[in-house]
């Protein structure tokens, strides 16, 4: 990094997470005074006034400007999603283990008023009340789980960058008025378009206010005309006296206000112009809604001929290009989004999964890599920040020359890029109905998740979590929830009841499809409600079709609209059910009585650690190229694919083509948090303890070398499990030291992905000894980045346990096992 890259990091790493109330101030206000609107109105008027007054700030040696809160670091509230958990939490918020933020007396008095209004008003609130007391009791147990999707937006998208940056946002405000022009105001869907119109309008007015406001901002900088006032007042030009900038600095200033002059309604013409409008979109879509996984896209194709053009006139560098990317992911790197502490487990790290990808085929199916997508691989590769999540999508006609740079970013040690397999999504694609042009266009959303950018709906996955565990454990009992003790299900019998295995696989279909209905159904009330209170209205002006629909997102004004939940424990499920099968069933070694007794003393009692150890031992185990355990694990899951491809989400016949369900097993830390309310499993896993992370073999049980590894992920039917099948894989630096190592792993990937129809993989390459040292010293290692799940962050923001889950994970090399 170069001085003003080193500076910059430096200053984002001093500055302490905070909370902002600023737009929880504004919202409410506006809230309170226009209550009369409709709610589309409402949203659209809120998130201009906040645009229009919100604390703007230029720091010192920016390029890249923009902020979506009044200081560095600091996490604006969004009261109209949840109140409930901050006022349970603020007055300890600055002391929780990971994930703190600092607030004042005085605020946090304000902001207890501010939730005391919301009260009542807010999309939890309203998801509560649509449920049934049946669904409420299973939500309020854990076994289904949709907090975040109730206390925060939808997120999981992208929007259409290309079509952004070619019309500005004049353009859309060109078409937002044609179409309002159109509206036939005499009908009730007329009535209801119209007041969308105006809400898109007003929207996108916000939009070009706030660039409006750093245009003067940055001009009264360089001309030294802003008083030495308190930084909440420099949010216009104005006063005297105030510092002259240097003649670099000045020159630098004059250069940003020009450029949001010119990008603040006709579209970019420069390569940073375009970047600068890409970033500032995706910093107004996050002041827009409390969702995350809002991603950039196909960066190194929409930007790619503004750099092309530049580099031919002589306007920029390939260095410059590249510092200025850089300065772009250190801006990603400024936002910051709070939870709810039983949340933030779920999320650890405070991860925002701002996605950028890179490579991948073209529209017309021809390999898409280009130069910027060299840029923005080293550019990634030299900062080391956990953001932007950065995915390379993978073809078989992909050169060797950039996977081999591929791997010299991912032997940097910051579990990036992930990649994503292009011969198993574009056909799964258009197999659901999307157009080959389209499928060839899509891009990696959050984690490992996937969309077409600026045509897709919201939450490609991410909706309720199901714990497979608790409900496996719930069909060796009868169909009581070993943890809550609660009955949802009458079963069929308990494990000593049954005369044979398939007896025990009845009874855990019959399970899987009871919580996986409860599953949609939860998620159905959650939908309903975002519908009626929490709209976005910008977000679905820059997606395609809603303005020509005339409906908002959640309406069904996508073109596309599939969604997914995410099951987490599958590892664990094939493992548990391998275990039953061969002690109980086949050797007749481990009485079914005596199983289910050491599971509920949690193996503590006489002769119980034992028991664990064969358990643990010597019964087969997904990951280890074993059909019989892979096999176990397909079955099972294949329970929960063949129901929940029967379900449709909320939006379906209202317009997009899908309107489906498919499952996904990106589940970002919710292993940590999901294993803590698990009793012990037959698998050999002691009760509380994580289960196994997304579709990755169950930590420490993979003893067969990652090829194996791969063979048995490869059973999975990774076409029907469009969510995401997320692999996880540690290797330790040495493993990747060479060339020839490189070239081996390079040769590895293409098997899984060729051969095998491998989804995705990413790799954590970082010692074990580095791991541990890190969680007793963590002065010593406060730049150390690792993979948690589908994103990376910082090993010293994650709670312990999360720390100690990511250092009990095997630990490969690439030398074959026998």
């Amino acid at each position: 990094m170069n001085e003003r890259l080193t500076q910059l990091k430096q200053r984002i790493f001093a500055a302490a997470p905070s909370l902002c109330l600023q737009r929880a101030r504004i919202y409410t206000r506006v809230y309170r005074e226009h209550a009369e609107l409709p709610i589309v109105r409402l949203r659209a008027l809120a998130l201009r006034t906040t645009l229009e007054e919100m604390t703007i700030r230029i720091d010192e040696g920016e390029l890249i400007v923009g902020n979506h809160s009044g200081a560095k670091r600091a996490a604006p509230i969004f009261p109209e999603y949840a109140v409930d958990w901050i006022l349970k939490e603020v007055d300890s918020i600055d002391k929780r283990q990971a994930e703190s933020y600092s607030i004042g007396e005085a605020e946090k008095a304000e902001l207890k008023e501010i939730c005391l209004w919301w009260k009542g008003r807010t999309l939890q609130d309203r998801s509560h009340a649509l449920l049934s007391p049946e669904l409420s009791e299973i939500h309020e147990t854990g076994i289904v789980r949709a907090e975040g999707n109730m206390t925060s937006g939808d997120g999981h998208i992208a929007i259409n960058h290309r079509k952004l940056l070619e019309l500005g946002l004049s353009g859309y405000a060109d078409l937002v008025a044609a179409a309002g022009n159109a509206v036939d105001p005499t009908t009730r869907e007329g009535l209801l378009k119209s007041q969308l119109y105006l809400a898109m309008a007003d929207s996108l007015a916000g939009f070009t206010a706030f660039i409006r406001r750093f245009q003067a901002l940055a001009h009264s900088m360089a001309e030294g005309t802003m008083a030495d006032r308190p930084l909440a007042d420099k949010t216009m030009p104005g006063g005297s006296g105030g510092p002259v900038p240097d003649d670099e600095r000045r020159t630098e200033l004059l250069e940003i206000a020009r450029i949001c002059g010119a990008i603040a309604e006709d579209p970019p013409e420069t390569f940073r112009e375009a970047l600068q409008l890409t970033y500032f979109s995706q910093l107004v879509l996050q002041i827009e809604s409390n969702g995350h996984s809002l991603s950039l896209g196909r960066m190194d194709q929409y930007l790619y001929p503004f750099y092309e053009r530049d580099r031919e006139l002589y306007r920029v560098t390939a260095d410059e290009a590249e510092e200025l990317l850089s300065c772009c992911w250190l801006k990603l790197l400024e936002v910051k989004k709070v939870r709810s502490w039983s949340h933030t487990r779920y999320s650890a790290g405070g991860p925002l999964y701002q996605n950028v990808t890179i490579g991948g085929v073209d529209r017309t199916g021809r390999d898409a890599v280009n130069e910027l997508s060299y840029l923005i691989l080293r550019s990634v590769g030299a900062m080391r920040l956990t953001q932007p999540n950065l995915t390379v999508r993978y073809h078989s006609g992909m050169s060797d020359d950039f996977l081999k740079a591929a791997m010299d970013v991912i032997s940097k040690g910051f579990g990036m890029p992930a990649f994503n397999n292009d011969e198993v999504v574009i056909p799964g694609m258009v197999e659901r109905g999307v157009s080959i042009e389209d499928a060839r266009d899509y891009s990696a959303i959050g984690c490992i998740e996937v969309a077409v950018p600026g045509r897709w709906g919201y939450r490609t996955t991410g909706m309720s979590f199901l714990n497979l565990m608790r409900v496996f454990l719930a069909t060796l009992d009868d169909g009581r929830d070993a943890t809550s003790r609660k009955t949802f299900l009458p079963g069929t019998g308990h494990l000593a009841d049954f005369s044979d295995f398939e007896e025990l696989m009845e009874a855990l279909k019959r399970q899987i499809v009871f919580y996986t209905r409860a599953s949609v159904a939860v998620d159905a009330a959650v939908d309903t409600a975002l519908e009626e209170l929490v709209p976005d209205i910008l977000l679905s002006a820059l997606t395609d079709d809603c303005i020509a629909r005339g409906k908002h997102l959640k309406e069904g004004g996508a073109v596309y609209d599939f969604i997914s939940g995410l099951q987490v424990g599958i590892a664990n499920l094939g493992n548990s059910l391998a275990a039953v099968l061969k002690f109980v069933f086949q050797d007749r070694s481990i009485p079914a009585a005596e199983l289910m007794q050491a599971l509920a003393e949690d193996f503590s009692g006489p002769g119980g650690e034992a028991l664990r150890l064969r358990l643990l031992n010597k019964a087969p185990k997904y990951g280890n190229d074993d059909e019989k355990a892979d096999g176990l694990l397909v079955r099972a899951y294949g329970f929960y694919i063949e129901e929940i491809e029967k379900h449709r989400n909320t939006r379906y016949g209202r317009g997009p083509i899908g309107g489906g369900y498919y499952p996904g097993t990106s589940s970002i830390s919710a292993n940590v948090p999901s294993g803590s309310v698990v009793r012990a499993s037959p698998d050999g896993r002691k009760a509380g303890t994580p289960l196994a992370e997304g579709a990755s073999p169950s930590s420490g049980t993979d003893v067969s070398g990652p090829t194996a590894v791969f063979k048995s992920v490869a059973r999975l039917p990774a076409r029907r499990i469009f969510g995401g099948v997320l692999l996880n894989q540690k290797l330790s630096p040495q493993a990747i030291a060479g060339e020839s190592d490189r070239a081996k792993l390079i040769a590895m990937i293409r098997t899984f992905f060729d051969e095998l129809d491998g989804w995705h993989v990413q790799y954590n390459i970082v010692s074990r000894s580095t791991l541990l040292d890190a969680k007793a010293h963590p002065e010593k290692h406060r730049d150390l980045v690792v993979r948690v799940a589908g994103y990376s962050a910082y090993f010293n923001d994650l709670a312990s346990e999360q720390q100690d889950d990511i250092i009990a994970r095997t630990e490969h090399d690439l030398r074959e096992r026998a």
